[in-house]
């Protein structure tokens, strides 16, 4: 079943937060919904600017709508991640997806809120519920990339303005953690004391974590033992999700591992099968990993088991 972001954060808020997951085939899919049963979770579809742009849209678009009726005990949301504003219109139009990001944060403060606000007031038209981004996070993600030093945290007093103004109805907000696999340095972390204030100052709103992915060494080791060149990948913290939970995050991005278990699984088959060619051979291993892989990811979120209070909540 599809819902609005809006209805998942108004039961997380406070106590979990949800799993917001990138896919781009069939076979993310399909372990992505079986992996959330399995733990009993609600969970958002994310589609990147990238996802879409793969093939078509529209075989995305329907591999989606053929799961949502084979797990028919799913709840979930399907999300634009990173949009521009003509791709959240696209969205928007389509009647398909129950939420958009618009992302403008390079753009100047006031530039960033007229955007914003464009995309808010047509997707509001609808139904439809809108993210957007203050802040700047580092790193490299399909078409996001920005150097260490452009990346800029957010900041909570222009974080309460920037709502009032928009009218978006979550924020994502840069803490610490950067895209990509090679998030940290050193002794980085997150910056919970930012998170804290901008929670002072905007109670009960839904705050967003983008880029935050573990990069599980155990998946980067393997993975450069069957070939791979990953050396330095690190990510987040997964038991530090549980607290961002309790300062107002409902939403948590995770795309890189995903693509971490991809890697290593087809890897290590074709090293130790080299006599084998056929697709489904790997495919049907990824599906079970990636379901094994979202049904612990959803443990560290604290959404695990949430599925039957969610259908409640939302008969309500």
């Amino acid at each position: 079943m599809i819902v609005t972001t809006k209805k998942l954060f108004e039961h997380a808020y406070g106590k979990y937060a949800i799993g917001a997951y990138n896919i781009n085939n069939l076979e993310q899919i399909v372990g992505l919904f079986r992996g959330n049963l399995d733990s009993q979770a609600p969970f958002i579809i994310q589609i990147s600017k990238g996802a879409r742009s793969y093939t078509n849209k529209t075989f995305l678009e329907g591999l989606i709508r053929a799961a949502d009726e084979v797990y028919q005990e799913a709840v979930f949301a399907v999300h634009l991640d990173h949009g521009d504003e003509a791709a959240c219109y696209d969205c928007i139009e389509s009647g398909f997806y129950s939420s958009v990001m618009i992302d403008a944060s390079s753009k100047p403060f006031d530039e960033n809120i007229a955007i914003t606000k464009r995309v808010v007031d047509a997707a509001h038209a609808k139904g439809i519920v809108v993210e957007a981004e203050l802040g700047m996070l580092g790193g490299v993600e399909e078409h996001v990339s920005v150097s260490e030093s452009e990346a800029k945290l957010t900041d909570p007093e222009q974080a309460r303005e920037f709502v009032e103004r928009s009218g978006c109805d979550s924020l994502a907000v840069a803490i610490g953690t950067s895209h990509g696999a090679f998030k940290f340095t050193g002794t980085q972390s997150l910056h919970f004391d930012v998170l804290a204030q901008i929670q002072e100052r905007l109670p009960g709103f839904p705050l967003v974590m983008h880029g935050s992915s573990s990069v599980p060494q155990e998946e980067v080791a393997r993975i450069n033992a069957a070939g791979g060149n990953l050396a330095g990948a690190r990510g987040v913290d997964a038991t530090q999700f549980k607290r961002a939970a309790e300062l107002g995050v409902t939403k948590i991005n995770i795309d890189t591992d995903g693509r971490l278990v991809w890697t290593r699984v087809h890897r290590e088959f074709f090293l130790e099968h080299p006599e084998k060619f056929d697709l489904r051979d790997p495919g049907k291993i990824f599906m079970a990993e990636y379901a094994k892989f979202i049904a612990a990811k959803n443990d560290y979120l604290g959404s695990s088991g949430q599925l039957p209070a969610v259908r409640e909540f939302l008969k309500a």
